[in-house]
């Protein structure tokens, strides 16, 4: 018997209930302000509201923007004749348009360029007198003094001939007064003017003063030129501040040590050097000889003795060679010690001496020196003065800077001193 048939398709699925007309709505309040698609607004009814631009955030270090400048109105006067359109456009009046032309004519780039002629000064008159190589001219002196009322660049490189021909002067006497020089003091050699010259511009990168170029020229000679250890002749030409001298200044530590030593162990030949007659009487205003003439009531008169300030007059109550010391000491004190340097006893006879750090002279000339014929030689007025320093730049060389195969002279004399 047949049993009851099975049927080959599965249970009927229980039908799936329909999603509901309508979502539930959040109660959470939506951020965005984009609005829903099921509330759109009639088109006639209720007008479309524009969508709120989000501001966005600034940030901590953003600084804030700066509001915008509204533009001025235009002001138009009530009486002025208005358009039926509403424009309130109006033209510019004529002499705004001329103007404008004017400026338009200023900066046209077709026209031809316009350039001013400047026209430079002219070099100043010789007055007759030729240029020398054993002078100076007088407009060599007459440059350095305008240069020092007008010391800028610009009027310089304005009278930048004026320079060069004073500069070619004044280089000119220079090698002739290095002729004069050698032959007064065989070891200074003959060098390029480039050696022995001072350049005019100064470095003002550390200087108070801002002028840019010295107003006077300078040479210095040496066996070594204007640089090095060795004592030099310095020239200084200024108008009305001429001067000649010789020396040491800021000798370094070494040198200085070298000198101190020499005062120490041989004063006399200090006192030897600079009781030199020529060297006394130019350099420290201190004469030697004195002659006297007999008054009608039989008293002694000095006669041609010049009436001294009171500091000199205290140093001429000393003995000669006493009276130089103290004089040269006493042109010296720029720079020097106030406290004895070490290793030396307090009571030092020539402690004047062994506090100076620059040993220096020198003695002021009037222009007209230079500017006459004849006084760069040796006989001459420049050339006297020069070899009255020969004796102490001589000395002061043997100190700081001894040839090795140079006696030393006057030392067992000088032992016991």
């Amino acid at each position: 018997m047949a049993g009851p048939r099975r049927k080959s398709g599965g249970a009927a699925a229980p039908a799936t209930p329909e999603a509901p007309a309508s979502r539930r709505r959040s109660q959470r309040a939506s951020t965005s302000a984009q609005k829903s698609k099921y509330f759109e607004p009639d088109s006639e009814s209720e007008p479309e509201r524009d969508e709120p631009v989000s501001k966005k955030r600034r940030g901590r270090g953003t600084p804030a923007a700066k509001p915008k400048k509204a533009k001025k109105a235009r002001l138009i006067p009530p009486d002025a004749p208005s358009d039926d359109d509403g424009d309130d456009y109006q033209e510019e009046p004529e002499d705004a348009k001329q103007d404008a032309d004017e400026s338009d004519e200023e900066f046209d780039e077709d026209a031809p360029p316009k350039v001013t002629f400047i026209p430079l000064p002219k070099l100043r008159d010789t007055g007759g007198i030729e240029y020398a190589d054993d002078r100076l001219h007088p407009n060599t002196l007459a440059f350095l003094k305008d240069l020092k009322a007008n010391n800028k660049r610009t009027w310089l490189k304005a009278h930048d001939a004026e320079y060069r021909r004073a500069l070619k002067d004044w280089e000119s006497y220079v090698m002739s007064l290095t002729e004069t020089i050698t032959i007064l003091d065989p070891t200074i050699p003959e060098l390029p003017v480039k050696d022995v010259n001072f350049r005019i511009y100064r470095d003002i990168r550390f200087s108070k003063d801002p002028t840019p170029y010295k107003p006077h020229f300078s040479a210095a000679f040496s066996r070594t030129g204007r640089k090095g250890p060795y004592a030099c002749y310095y020239i200084h030409l200024e108008p009305s501040a001429c001067f000649i001298a010789g020396g040491l200044w800021h000798p370094d530590a070494a040198a200085l040590a070298r000198l101190r030593a020499s005062i120490d162990e041989r004063p006399r030949r200090w006192r030897r050097v600079l009781n030199d007659t020529r060297f006394r009487e130019i350099f420290l205003d201190l004469s030697t000889t004195t002659t006297f003439e007999k008054t009608d009531k039989g008293k002694t008169k000095a006669k041609g003795k010049k009436q001294l300030p009171k500091e000199k007059q205290e140093v001429d109550d000393e003995p000669p060679e006493e009276a130089a010391v103290k004089a040269f000491a006493a042109r010296n004190q720029e720079g020097a010690l106030k406290m004895r340097p070490k290793g030396f006893i307090p009571d030092h006879r020539d402690m004047a001496l062994l506090k100076l750090r620059n040993f220096t002279i020198g003695q002021k000339i009037p222009d007209k020196v230079f500017t006459s014929a004849g006084a760069v030689g040796e006989t001459g007025d420049v050339g006297a003065v020069v070899g009255a320093l020969v004796g102490f730049v001589t000395h002061l060389n043997k100190i700081v800077m001894p040839d090795p195969d140079e006696d030393d002279e006057d030392s067992d004399e000088e032992e016991g001193d």
